[in-house]
């Protein structure tokens, strides 16, 4: 049976998900397209995660404010309207600048579990930082 269309107003976002300071909402997760997941990440300025690589690809669309990007040796720092793709097993991090917002969209789908399960752990009484990198 093919997805079915969907709509998410934010009245319906899901709560969002905290890891180390920063929000993600899931907006569209793998279970609902069947393919691939977008979320709307927010976070204080100079927050973001260390580098780090996965299997799957991810883009990034800064909606507002700036977001500072850094894969291998290379660093840009970007504004609203601009588009990041970053391929599979890239190392690649990002650190939000003042009011810095973007989507993301990740695909195959897989990251959604793995920002859950981040944030569950993160938010552990005994959080190992060392285990977040």
């Amino acid at each position: 049976m093919p997805p079915k269309a969907f709509v998410v107003a934010p009245k319906d976002y899901a709560p969002a998900l905290n890891l180390v300071g920063e929000q993600i909402t899931v907006l569209a997760s793998g279970e609902a397209t069947e393919s691939y997941e977008i979320f709307l990440q927010r976070g204080p300025e100079g927050s973001g995660p260390p580098p780090h690589s996965h299997p799957w690809d991810e883009s990034f669309y800064v909606t507002k404010g700036e977001v500072a990007f850094g894969f291998g040796d290379e660093l840009a720092t970007v504004s609203a309207g601009t588009l990041v793709h970053v391929p599979g097993n890239t190392v690649h991090w990002f650190r939000f600048g003042t009011d810095g917002e973007m989507l993301s969209m990740t695909s195959p789908a897989g990251s959604a579990k793995m920002f859950a399960d981040l944030a569950r752990a993160t938010a552990a009484a005994n959080f190992d930082p060392g285990k977040l990198a």
